[in-house]
């Protein structure tokens, strides 16, 4: 696997952030494209810095968004922005580091988000 960091993804993450997500610190969070991937279905995942790690390495939570561009990049920009959006709910408000699950992550209430969203956008209120 090769990474590289994806600042028009972590622009829009920003931007998504500010509208959806105000607990997000957004000098917390860096967005990468990742290349090679042998994984089948997944298109992104969002990795945290762990409490234990936190202690270890005396600092606060981190959260890395990777988009595997072998899937990522062949999505029209509505899903991009949903999966987007999908990987940013698995933060938690306490951003300490922990994960939201899919039983709280799920299409519907990506969907509802990114009616809310879009909605923001066209008012221009962001």
């Amino acid at each position: 696997m090769r990474y590289e960091l994806a600042p028009e993804l972590q622009l829009k993450a920003e931007e998504i952030s500010r509208i959806l997500f105000p607990h997000i610190k957004l000098e917390r969070i860096n967005c990468f494209k990742s290349y090679g991937t042998s994984s089948e279905r997944t298109i992104a995942r969002c990795h945290a810095l762990g409490k234990l790690m936190q202690k270890a390495l005396d600092t606060n939570a981190f959260y890395a968004l990777e988009f595997l561009s072998e899937r990522f990049d062949k999505l029209g920009e509505e899903e991009q922005i949903k999966v987007i959006i999908h990987e940013l709910m698995h933060i938690p408000k306490t951003f300490g580091g922990g994960f939201k699950h899919h039983d709280f992550v799920t299409e519907k209430n990506v969907n509802l988000h990114y009616k809310t969203y879009k909605k923001q956008i066209k008012n221009g209120k962001f």
